[in-house]
């Protein structure tokens, strides 16, 4: 076999395709692949990336009839606006236990709940309970407070309930004390099944010889649920936790705003509902922009230290 070896000095870097020439390639080839991304990308180019432009409201007047462009440039002024207002530490606190407790709670009760699916001999149980415990998903907002209304009604069930055992009467609907648990509970209750789907799938994707190994060892069926199931989910578990913590400012305002009143309010005022009302309803589109950059550049900021922890002790990240 002959080589041919290159003479001295020449220039290899010229006889070899490009990077950038390979990938066109590839494209070139895959073209019905990345047509396929082209849709996607365009609705994120105009419905995420296109509205960036107006954040500069959030240090400007604005005024419709002057534009964004038009409009007075004030820097920090909503900011400070904000910061200082009495209502500023009501809107944090609120905002951050409510997602804290609904991390610590909800986000451990889907992992619970696929592991108990995943070691269920019988598959008709298991195909009902995942059953039984998706279709509260598929419940709209309106329903779910509807139903919560009637349950913790002064004359529902809950407190007829109460009353036979020889308590008294809770109205929970318009008690500040009641509302974070009626609102994380019934939250777990509505999307644990859904939340399941995808630890149940990554549980199938384990290696069913490991199992067969550790029954080998002796190992019970806890033991292998510790050493075999968790560890095998690790890694999609700390993607969704990352994935968790980057929207832990952000709470779905319409149901706090349904749920909420003026007896709940010092517990129900949110970050979210409060954009809502003081800048749709009362249009200080300029002040709750500025709130809104203010919690993007939290999640932003919490998003990017749970990643590079992550990245450090466990070697998943999303980046």
């Amino acid at each position: 076999m002959n080589i041919k070896e290159a003479p001295a000095g020449a220039d290899l870097s010229t006889s070899r395709p490009k990077r950038g020439s390979r990938l066109l390639v590839q494209m070139a080839k895959r073209y019905d692949l990345y047509l396929m991304l082209l849709v996607p990308m365009v609705w994120y180019l105009i419905f995420h990336y296109g509205p960036l432009y107006g954040l500069q409201i959030a240090f400007k007047n604005f005024n419709p009839a002057k534009g964004i462009t038009g409009s007075e440039w004030v820097g920090f002024e909503h900011f400070t606006r904000f910061f200082d207002s009495y209502y500023f530490w009501r809107l944090l606190r609120n905002t951050l236990t409510i997602n804290l407790f609904s991390l610590l709670l909800a986000f451990p009760i889907p992992i619970m709940l696929a592991l108990l699916v995943n070691e269920i001999r019988s598959k008709t149980f298991s195909k009902w309970l995942q059953n039984v415990t998706y279709i509260p998903h598929f419940i709209s907002v309106v329903v779910i407070v509807g139903i919560l209304t009637v349950m913790l009604s002064a004359n529902g069930p809950i407190n007829m309930l109460i009353q036979a055992l020889g308590g008294d009467p809770i109205r929970f609907m318009e008690s500040a004390g009641w509302f974070k648990t009626i609102f994380i509970g019934s939250n777990i209750w509505q999307n644990m099944g859904w939340q399941s789907i995808i630890y149940i799938a990554a549980l199938s994707g384990i290696n069913p010889q490991l199992y067969e190994a550790a029954k080998m060892d002796g190992a019970s069926r806890l033991r292998r649920i510790w050493h075999v199931s968790l560890p095998g989910i690790v890694p999609v578990i700390v993607i969704l936790l990352i994935l968790d913590v980057g929207q832990f400012m952000n709470i779905g305002f319409e149901k706090i705003l349904l749920m909420q009143n003026n007896l709940n309010l010092e517990s129900s005022d949110v970050i979210s509902t409060f954009v809502y009302t003081t800048g749709i309803l009362k249009g200080e589109y300029s002040y709750t922009a500025a709130i809104g950059l203010f919690n993007s550049v939290i999640n932003l900021t919490l998003l990017l230290m749970v990643n590079r922890f992550a990245r450090k002790t466990s070697e998943t990240s999303l980046w």
